[in-house]
C-alpha cells in the first residue's frame, strides 16, 4: 500500500495531482479524465490553489509521483493513486481489485511506476510514436460509418452479380435448379422432424423456390444494400441482408460456396450488432458502437489473414516453403487479369521477394491489430496494400473490398477526421438512444470466440480434442455458414488444366463454346471483371482440378445437358453460342494445359496464352442413345 498521509480538509470527490509540465503525464491524464468523467478532479501541481487546499501535502512529494487525495482525506501515491482514480470509472474497477487482491501485482506495478517516472522523456517519445497525438480513448462513429457503407457496397455487388446469373445457375431451367433441391429437402423433412430439416437448410426458399422468388431475394438484397449505404435502418437492413444471402447460399449448391461468400455472411452477422439501431441516417442520432462487436470484427480480420498464412505452411507445400509459389500463381489462379500476365514475367528474385512480403503481411501484421493505434494503422495499410495487389492481378469479386472494409475498423475517428468535410468533424452521437444491450452482445461474443477458436486452430492441420460441448455448438451453428475457417490457396496449383467444351452435329466438326471470362481462345486478353463474379467461369476452374482424379461433377454433367437442350438461361452465361439456330446433337469436353506466353511469343503471335492438348475429359455426350454417327 502507498498511502502516504491524510489531509485535514477532504475534497468532495477524489483529486489527482500530476505534473502539468510533463508531456507524458498530460497525455495519459487526458485519457484517464475521459474514462472517469467528472468523478475525479485533475489538478496540475503547478496550480497555486494546491498549497491552500492541501497544506499537508509537500510539493516535493507531488513532484516525485502523482498524488490522489480521496474523499476521506487519505492520500495515495504512485501506482495505487493511478488505480484508485481509474476505479472511479465502473468499468475500470477490476484494476484496483487486482492491485489489492492478487499477490505480486502491487510490488510489480509500483516498481514499474518508479521506472517510468525516472524515464518519462523516453516513455513520452514512445507514447507519441505508438499513439500519436491522440492518447485519449478513441471513438469509432466515423469508423463505423465507413465500414457499414463498404459492407453495403460488398452486399450490393454480391446481390447484383448473382441476380444477373440466377436463372442460368439455379433457376427452374438452370444448371442446378433450386426448386429440385427444395423438393428433395421436403422429402427428407417428411422422414425427420420439421425443425431438423429447417435448421439443416436455413433458407426462405422453404416458402418458394420459384424463379420469381429467387429474383425477389436478389432484388430485395439489392434494395437493402442501398438502404445500408444511405444509412437508413442499418441494423434491420443488415439482418435481412444476412437472411437473404444465407437463403440463396443454401440453395445455390456449389455456386455460392466460396470463402468470400462465407466471409460476407460472417461479417454481415456481426455487423448487425455493430450497427446503430436508429431508423434514419445521421451521426447525431447514433449511439456509440459496441466495443465488444468492434473487437469481434477485428478478431475476424485477424483470423482471415493469419489463417491464410498458416495454412500455406501447414500443408507443407514446397512452392510456399521455398517462396516460388508466385511463379505459378499468376497464370494458374482462376481468373487472372491482364496485369497478371505482366506480373508473371517478373524475375524469380522478385517473385520470391513478393512471396516473402506476403507472408510477412499474413503472418505478422495480424498481431498488430490488437496493439496501440499507430501500429494498428500499419496493419490496416499493409493488409489493404496486399488486397489491392491481389485485386490488380486476379478477379476475386468482392473479397478484396470486404477485407478492406474490415481494415477500416482498425482506424478511429481522429484518423478519419482529416479526410472528411469540416462540418462533420465535431458531430457527437446521442448516447441516450436505443443501443444493443450487453446481455446480447456479451453472450454472442462468448459463442463466437468458442467456435472460431476451433476453426482457427484447424488452419494448423493438427488434430485437437476439443470439449464435446464446443464441438456440438459448432455442429449446431455451422449450418448458418457464419462461423468459418479461412485459408486461400493452401496448396499452390502449379499447372492450369482448362476444360474446353465443344458441340457438333455430326461428331466430326466441333465448335467451341466460349466463356465470358475464363481462358479459352488463346488470343483473348484476360479481363477485369471484379467486383462482379461470373460463378460458372469460377466453377469451371474447380472442375478442371478434378481432371485425372475423379469423374465429372454432377453439376458439370447437368451443364452439358442444358447445352444439348439449348436452354437460353444457361446459354446466357456464356460469351458465344456456336449453335444459334438449334442446339447441337453432341457435346464433348477436352482438357488443355494452359500457360501464359512470354514477351517474345506474344510479340510474334499476339497470343496471351499457349496451350497443349492433354486428353478428353468425358466421352461424347448426346441426348440420343447409341454412339455418334460416323
Amino acid at each position: 500500500m502507498t498511502r502516504v498521509g491524510r489531509t485535514a480538509s477532504p475534497p468532495s470527490k477524489p483529486v489527482l495531482i500530476f505534473d502539468g509540465d510533463c508531456n507524458f503525464c498530460r497525455r495519459w491524464i487526458s485519457r484517464w479524465r475521459e474514462s472517469t468523467a467528472d468523478r475525479v478532479e485533475y489538478i496540475p501541481l503547478q496550480d497555486p490553489s494546491i498549497a491552500s487546499r492541501f497544506p499537508e501535502l509537500p510539493r516535493a512529494q507531488c513532484e516525485q509521483s502523482v498524488q490522489l487525495v480521496d474523499t476521506d482525506g487519505a492520500i495515495y501515491s504512485a501506482a495505487e493513486a493511478v488505480f484508485r482514480s481509474l476505479a472511479c470509472a465502473p468499468r475500470h474497477r477490476w484494476s484496483l481489485w487486482l492491485y489489492q487482491r492478487l499477490p505480486g501485482v502491487s510490488p510489480v506495478t509500483e516498481s514499474f511506476y518508479r521506472f517510468v517516472a525516472k524515464h518519462r522523456t523516453g516513455f513520452s517519445f514512445f507514447t507519441r510514436m505508438l499513439w500519436g497525438q491522440h492518447v485519449e480513448q478513441p471513438s469509432h462513429f466515423l469508423t463505423r460509418w465507413l465500414f457499414l457503407r463498404l459492407l453495403g457496397l460488398a452486399y450490393l455487388f454480391a446481390f447484383l452479380s448473382l441476380w444477373t446469373q440466377v436463372d442460368g445457375l439455379i433457376g427452374s431451367h438452370g444448371i442446378t435448379p433450386a426448386a429440385h433441391l427444395m423438393d428433395m429437402a421436403r422429402a427428407w423433412a417428411q422422414e425427420h422432424t420439421s425443425w431438423d430439416a429447417h435448421w439443416q437448410m436455413p433458407t426462405l426458399c422453404w416458402f418458394s423456390a420459384s424463379d420469381s422468388f429467387l429474383h425477389a431475394l436478389c432484388a430485395g438484397g439489392t434494395m437493402l444494400s442501398l438502404l445500408v449505404i444511405f444509412g437508413i435502418a442499418p441494423a434491420p437492413s443488415l439482418a435481412l441482408l444476412w437472411l437473404f444471402y444465407l437463403s440463396l447460399s443454401v440453395v445455390s449448391d456449389v455456386f455460392l460456396g466460396y470463402q468470400w461468400d462465407a466471409l460476407l455472411l460472417e461479417t454481415g452477422l456481426l455487423a448487425i450488432f455493430f450497427a446503430p439501431l436508429q431508423l434514419g441516417p445521421g451521426l447525431k442520432q447514433e449511439t456509440p458502437p459496441s466495443r465488444i462487436m468492434l473487437w469481434l470484427l477485428r478478431w475476424l480480420l485477424f483470423r482471415l489473414m493469419f489463417a491464410s498464412g498458416v495454412v500455406k505452411l501447414a500443408t507443407h507445400d514446397p512452392t510456399w516453403r521455398n517462396f516460388t509459389a508466385l511463379t505459378f500463381h499468376y497464370e494458374t489462379q482462376p481468373l487472372p487479369t491482364w496485369i497478371a500476365w505482366y506480373a508473371n514475367q517478373l524475375p524469380l528474385w522478385f517473385q520470391k521477394f513478393s512471396c516473402a512480403v506476403m507472408f510477412a503481411i499474413e503472418l505478422g501484421t495480424p498481431f498488430l491489430i490488437f496493439t496501440p493505434r499507430r501500429l494498428r494503422f500499419i496493419a490496416a495499410g499493409a493488409i489493404t496494400f496486399l488486397m489491392l495487389c491481389i485485386a490488380l492481378t486476379g478477379n476475386y469479386c468482392f473479397f478484396n473490398l470486404l477485407t478492406i472494409a474490415l481494415c477500416a475498423l482498425l482506424l478511429d475517428d481522429a484518423a478519419l477526421r482529416r479526410f472528411i468535410p469540416s462540418r462533420w468533424r465535431d458531430r457527437r452521437a446521442n448516447p441516450g438512444r436505443l443501443r444493443w444491450p450487453a446481455w446480447i452482445t456479451a453472450p454472442l461474443a462468448v459463442v463466437v470466440m468458442s467456435v472460431t477458436t476451433m476453426t482457427l486452430a484447424g488452419a494448423f492441420q493438427e488434430s485437437i480434442s476439443w470439449p464435446a460441448p464446443m464441438v456440438e455448438l459448432y455442429g449446431v451453428l455451422s449450418t448458418t455458414r457464419s462461423f468459418n475457417g479461412y485459408g486461400l490457396f493452401a496448396s499452390m496449383t502449379t499447372t492450369r488444366p482448362e476444360i474446353i467444351i465443344e458441340g457438333s452435329n455430326d461428331a466430326k466438326t466441333w465448335l467451341p463454346y466460349e466463356f465470358k471470362y475464363k481462358p479459352g481462345d488463346v488470343m483473348h486478353r484476360p479481363q477485369f471483371v471484379e467486383p462482379f463474379q461470373p460463378r460458372l467461369d469460377w466453377q469451371m476452374w474447380f472442375e478442371a482440378l478434378r481432371v485425372g482424379n475423379a469423374r465429372p461433377s454432377q453439376w458439370f454433367l447437368s451443364f452439358c445437358e442444358k447445352l444439348l437442350q439449348g436452354q437460353p438461361e444457361v446459354l446466357a452465361l456464356l460469351k458465344t453460342n456456336p449453335f444459334p439456330n438449334s442446339p447441337p446433337r453432341y457435346i464433348r469436353a477436352t482438357v488443355y494445359d494452359y500457360h501464359f506466353t512470354n514477351f517474345a511469343q506474344r510479340h510474334e503471335t499476339g497470343a496471351w496464352w499457349r496451350r497443349t492438348f492433354i486428353a478428353p475429359y468425358y466421352p461424347v455426350l448426346s441426348l440420343r442413345t447409341g454412339p455418334p454417327d460416323n
